[in-house]
């Protein structure tokens, strides 16, 4: 399911230079209960479905370096 009537937000992890790019739908995770995430560079690709305590302890874990490129 992909929230077609909410707006996306580009994450402050996201590279500049337009690779790596997430978004994710704050309005949906507020209305729905669950937190999408998509590939800017596909919009129209498929959006992952998070419960918000998934998405916060993976945030939590990027933030923590848990995650190394």
């Amino acid at each position: 399911m992909t929230p077609l009537n909410h707006s996306w937000v580009k994450s402050s992890y996201s590279s500049q230079d337009g690779g790596d790019c997430l978004e994710w739908s704050p309005a949906h995770a507020c209305a729905h209960g669950t937190v999408p995430v998509r590939d800017s560079k596909d919009p129209e690709g498929a959006a992952l479905m998070f419960e918000p305590a998934a998405w916060s302890a993976f945030v939590t874990g990027v933030q923590a370096g848990e995650f190394p490129v």
